[in-house]
């Protein structure tokens, strides 16, 4: 009855309906119209405080998801992010308790002393930082606790053995676990790991089919192209390893007699240097900037193709998820980060990067074979639907967690 007595209370100050009903020791609850899963984060199989920003519904969405999938398993999750971050009400409308705050320097005393204090009140089984002040600051946070400390990458490169700065992050040694959503990332960690247990792994960061399926196509009339136009897009920012210049370079290898326009999606990407290039182009009249766009998926759902031309870095590339989930068939470069995301020839087609002939070769050729480059398009959503969907990645994730507390490791 004590446990009868603590949830009637619990249930009168927040004006929570719900049914009880003891029998044998046990006690169920029968929601009516909130979710209580996570009502005394003790109960929980797992607690977890998460140190991540969740700004930006389209950048955050599959992580965010992650969590609230995680909550609906029954994990007791706590997250640290700004209370103005969009995804904050549905974090708070899934039981998962939301703490007003971002790690704005590293190795400050200050912020590592808050986090130390949550992880000690709250006797987390983990901590999972995403963020490199997150992680330097965390890292230090949890010196001496029982808590399992995870780190996220997203990014293949600049992680080496030789770095001391490499140490105060992914190759800290009170790191307990490094989550990477590409088998090269994890690789590259585990190469320059030189003592101890590897510590990297990889779990794809999953999408669900069901966000895309009410995007409509932007109409392309702004851009006065004509009928027949076939339109390549890439959706990007304004990075060198996105390799830009490799894609208006390929302008100079296509056909000029067929009707293919080039659209380039996301701020700051007509830089001097980009504009420069674009001017020597043939298809300089073909090329279009749109800057920054909020309908940037609905303009990719119109488009013919979609290429990705990034040189290095990058991991199972977040634009040529969506664009193969929106049906479009992608042209994307052999960097290691996005090996196997684009089965050769079957879901896509996979070129060698820096280079523009190769990239002006498959465009024409997609061009060329619309039977080809629609069964490529299919697909490639199915792809994503088998071998990339959010449910996998929550289940994957849940597993992770339970054993890693459990072993004890």
């Amino acid at each position: 009855m004590r446990i009868f007595w603590k949830l009637t209370v619990y249930l009168r100050e927040t004006s929570i309906r719900c049914h009880l009903c003891i029998f044998q020791n046990t006690v169920s609850i029968e929601q009516t119209d909130f979710n209580v899963n996570n009502y005394l984060c003790k109960n929980a199989v797992l607690k977890i405080l998460v140190v991540s920003n969740y700004s930006g519904i389209s950048s955050s969405r599959p992580e965010a998801e992650l969590m609230l999938g995680l909550a609906r398993k029954g994990v007791g999750i706590t997250i640290m992010t700004p209370a103005t971050a969009e995804y904050v009400p549905a974090f708070e409308q899934a039981g998962i308790r939301v703490i007003d705050f971002q790690p704005r320097k590293k190795f400050d005393r200050n912020e590592i002393s808050f986090m130390r204090q949550e992880l000690m009140d709250g006797d987390y089984d983990v901590v999972h930082l995403f963020n490199g002040k997150a992680i330097i600051n965390g890292l230090k946070a949890a010196k001496g606790l029982r808590t399992k400390v995870v780190l996220y990458r997203g990014y293949c490169g600049h992680i080496h053995w030789w770095d001391p700065t490499a140490y105060f992050k992914f190759l800290h040694p009170r790191a307990d676990a490094i989550w990477c959503i590409a088998p090269a990332v994890a690789d590259l960690i585990n190469r320059n790991i030189l003592f101890g247990r590897k510590k990297a792994f990889c779990i794809a960061k999953g999408h669900d089919p069901h966000w895309y399926e009410n995007i409509e196509a932007t109409p392309l009339h702004e851009f006065n192209l004509p009928p027949d136009a076939f339109v390549v897009s890439m959706v990007a920012n304004a990075r060198r390893m996105k390799g830009i210049k490799y894609l208006i370079r390929s302008t100079f290898y296509i056909d000029s007699s067929l009707p293919i326009y080039i659209l380039l999606i996301g701020r700051g990407l007509d830089s001097p240097d980009i504009k420069k290039l674009v001017e020597k182009s043939p298809l300089r009249n073909r090329i279009i900037f749109t800057g920054y766009r909020p309908d940037a998926n609905g303009l990719v759902k119109n488009s013919d193709v979609f290429v990705l031309s990034s040189i290095f870095g990058e991991a199972i590339c977040k634009s040529v998820i969506e664009a193969m989930s929106l049906g479009v068939a992608p042209v994307i470069t052999d960097i290691p980060g996005n090996r196997g995301l684009v089965e050769n020839f079957e879901s896509g087609l996979v070129i060698p990067r820096k280079d523009p002939e190769a990239i002006a070769r498959s465009v024409e050729r997609l061009y060329r074979a619309p039977d080809e480059r629609q069964n490529m398009a299919m697909a490639a959503q199915d792809r994503m639907k088998s071998h990339y969907h959010i449910q996998d990645t929550i289940e994957k994730m849940f597993a992770f967690y339970q054993k890693l507390t459990e072993s004890g490791s």
